[in-house]
């Protein structure tokens, strides 16, 4: 019987120094494991601790593994595995480039309000806007902009932290 693959956000407080992040990948691509999405940014200045979170897929075994192997790795202090500790807010922001005119400029700026999405840049020919949300709400918005005259896209990542009063 075959395994299912999952989908995991996993967060980590590590040092914020020199060849962390490098460690941290270098462990997903030495053993095969996909990332798809990767943030990196300081949340503690006087700690000095840096935020890592990774989405990967993987059968449970693996995940296991990527946890186990990734809370041995030195500058790491704390591995979270969000989705299955309990309830998570997760959010992805981007910039969607879209070149059009006529009818497509007005149906762009239609459907870009019912998204939320703001006009960060305009010129005579294109719009920049900015979305922000779910992964799924992200990809649905950059589908609809396709035939609109979609020409650039660029993603933060998933940012993740989990409900409640505790912290990582």
């Amino acid at each position: 019987m075959e395994e299912t693959v999952e989908r995991h956000t996993i967060a980590t407080l590590v040092d914020n120094e020199p060849g962390v992040l490098a460690r941290v990948i270098g462990l997903f691509s030495g053993r095969g494991y996909n990332i798809e999405s990767l943030t990196v940014a300081e949340v503690d200045e006087v700690r000095n601790l840096s935020r890592i979170t990774v989405v990967t897929t993987g059968t449970p075994m693996i995940i296991e593994q990527i946890k186990a192997q990734l809370e041995r790795l030195v500058p790491i202090h704390k591995v979270s595995d969000l989705t299955v500790e309990g309830d998570h807010v997760e959010r992805e922001l981007a910039l969607i480039k879209v070149s059009a005119s006529g009818e497509k400029r007005v149906e762009s700026l239609r459907i870009a309000d019912i998204f939320r999405a703001r006009v960060v840049d305009s010129t005579a020919s294109s719009f920049v806007f900015e979305t922000t949300g779910s992964t799924d709400k992200v990809n649905a918005f950059i589908e609809l902009m396709k035939p609109l005259g979609l020409v650039d896209v660029s993603r933060t990542g998933v940012v993740a932290i989990s409900r409640g009063p505790e912290a990582i």
